[in-house]
């Protein structure tokens, strides 16, 4: 896992500059297995398959602090944004923290995010066609 290349990913992930399905494949490709957004702390932990982790900055302006309570409907409304409007990173981040989500993580072989909130409510998300069947 290169941490420059690493570093210039969540780059591109917070400017915009590629798109997110290309990032995630570069990801993986770099060896990420999942990935951990900390709206607490503002960062994001990158977690190889071989054990070695890089940090970087979450280096939005203005975001709201993390509401009290999670919204599992106004998350979903912001994911849905996102998978199906192309909305920009920065405005996920606020939706999700106004959404009571103090994280994320984004478990890449296992093709689902874990969101969760401050009192330990949670709402998994699978990728798009990953849903395991229920029958």
């Amino acid at each position: 896992m290169n941490a420059d290349i690493i570093h210039s990913l969540a780059k591109a992930t917070l400017n915009g500059s590629m798109p997110f399905p290309q990032i995630v494949g570069e990801l993986i490709g770099e060896g990420v297995e999942y990935y951990h957004v900390d709206y607490v702390t503002y960062t994001f932990t990158f977690y190889s398959n071989a054990g070695a982790t890089v940090t970087a900055p979450l280096l939005f302006q203005n975001l709201p602090s993390v509401s009290q309570d999670f919204d599992a409907t106004a998350l979903k409304a912001a994911i849905l944004d996102s998978q199906q409007h192309g909305q920009k990173f920065d405005v996920f981040c606020e939706r999700a923290m106004r959404a009571g989500v103090s994280g994320y993580f984004a478990f890449l072989r296992g093709q689902r995010v874990v969101y969760f909130g401050r009192q330990g409510n949670q709402h998994t998300e699978w990728f798009l066609g990953a849903e395991p069947n229920n029958t």
